[in-house]
């Protein structure tokens, strides 16, 4: 998830130049001087609804049942909490699935990217009962459906989509059938981070996919290998990857490849066969989590990004957001063996780049956590506003931020203005590394996180519920 693994974690591994790179350009060593600033108000709170989790990433509703939350936990195990009590029940444990198990890399104080990254109900789960995963497997859990770009690289985990049933989805606390899933698509991945994961049903009932660029920095193999599945231009970049793009399927059709699921002829690349054709929209770096705006129906993403720019995206259809041309409005340089640096450089890539609506740059934050557009009731001046997070001001500080774009609704007959971003105004805050946000069906928000930073062996995880203070 975080931009800061990659440039110290991985510095090691070294980076190279990509395609599109701009020359004579200067490095901006503080892109985006002016700060963020807290809002005048309301004064807020965060409640704590449960506790006893280990790196929850992800909270949804289910059709047909208002009163839970339903949270994925990274190591695996998907929870539905009771919003009134806090009480959770265990609805599918993937832990046998997850890669590796356990999470986590014991050198870098058990931080891991790799897991159980997404959950999506169908819209008719009331009547079939059918919910969607995103985890992280072994290279050898099954056939592969999208191997590395170029082939012949290391493979270091598939990530998997897979159907799952329960058998009464009118039960608040249901119990998925284990037997019952049915693996969609598999994707290898060449690192263990960047692996992207939210999956949304959109307004129009079809599955929404995010992934990430597959890993290392720049989008580029390590030492800025470009047979080590990343390619020639990346694999953001590439339109025969799957990586580093929004993918959108109908997991009740039978068109794909493997014919586990359909590729809707709407979407803008079918019948090319220069393109995937899953492809919904591409260039992004880690799209960690997406959202759709329940009025408007526009898709959000909260793109991580690598030295400087952290950005917000609302998605069109066929959209190229720019990475690894690009990093937020700057051009990108992969310089080489050495960091890649945002530059002066007037212009750079393809026409047709898309800008993000908003974005901020390493002095306030280190990885973007998207949310959701607030569409409650208890904090009416929020209404309409992309709200969304920081996972920490500095690696394993512990002291993320919640953050809200300052314009209502900002995507307007198809322009997207951009919007100055303003920090929430807490009672209280409390020291926490921001791992999601959830969102139940009252369209109130929580805020998912723990004490790690990581994926610990201790049970830190949190949700908390953002509320007026008194």
């Amino acid at each position: 998830m975080t931009a800061r693994l990659s440039q110290s974690f991985f510095a090691a591994l070294g980076l190279a130049a990509a395609a599109f790179t701009p020359t004579f350009a200067a490095f901006l060593p503080d892109p985006l001087p002016e700060p963020i600033t807290q809002a005048p108000g309301p004064l807020l709170k965060l409640d704590q609804v449960a506790s006893g989790l280990v790196a929850p990433v992800w909270g949804t509703t289910a059709p047909g049942i208002a009163s839970r939350l339903f949270v994925a936990d990274q190591p695996g195990q998907l929870w539905s909490i009771n919003l009134s009590n806090g009480n959770k029940s265990l609805v599918l444990d993937l832990s046998s699935r997850v890669f590796p198990n356990p999470l986590g890399i014991p050198a870098f104080f058990n931080y891991d990217e790799r897991g159980f990254l997404g959950i999506a109900f169908h819209p008719n789960y009331a009547t079939n009962g059918l919910f969607y995963t995103y985890t992280s497997e072994a290279p050898e859990s099954g056939p592969v459906d999208f191997p590395l770009i170029p082939p012949g690289g290391e493979v270091d985990h598939l990530n998997v989509v897979i159907e799952w049933h329960v058998s009464d989805p009118s039960s608040a606390d249901p119990v998925a059938d284990s037997k019952s899933a049915r693996v969609l698509m598999r994707m290898a991945w060449p690192e263990l981070n960047h692996d992207g994961g939210a999956l949304n049903f959109g307004p129009d009932g079809l599955l929404y996919i995010a992934t990430g660029d597959g890993g290392d920095a720049d989008d580029e193999g390590p030492g800025g290998n470009t047979s080590d599945g990343h390619g020639r231009i990346g694999n953001a970049q590439d339109p025969t990857s799957v990586l580093g793009k929004i993918l959108r399927i109908d997991p009740q059709g039978s068109n794909s490849g493997n014919g586990q699921y359909g590729i809707p002829a709407s979407n803008p690349f079918a019948g090319r066969s220069e393109y995937v054709q899953e492809i919904f929209a591409y260039g992004f770096r880690n799209p960690f989590r997406t959202s759709f705006d329940s009025v408007t129906g526009d898709l959000f993403v909260g793109d991580v990004g690598q030295n400087k720019i952290e950005e917000v995206d609302v998605v069109v259809r066929g959209g190229n957001y720019g990475w690894n041309v690009k990093e937020g409005t700057f051009c990108f340089d992969p310089n080489g063996a050495g960091q890649g640096q945002v530059t002066d450089a007037a212009s750079c890539g393809p026409l047709g780049l898309i800008d993000p609506v908003a974005q901020y740059d390493h002095d306030e934050g280190i990885a973007l956590v998207g949310g959701f557009v607030y569409r409650g009731t208890q904090i009416p001046a929020l209404r309409g506003k992309y709200v969304f997070g920081d996972y920490s001001r500095q690696f394993f500080g512990n002291n993320g931020r919640v953050f809200f774009l300052k314009r209502k609704n900002p995507v307007s007959q198809q322009s997207q203005p951009t919007s100055e971003i303003l920090e929430m105004k807490f009672a209280s805050s409390p020291a926490l590394s921001i791992l999601g946000f959830g969102q139940d069906a009252q369209g109130e928000l929580y805020v998912l996180a723990n004490t790690n930073g990581g994926v610990p062996r201790d049970t830190t995880g949190v949700v908390l519920r953002i509320a007026p203070a008194p």
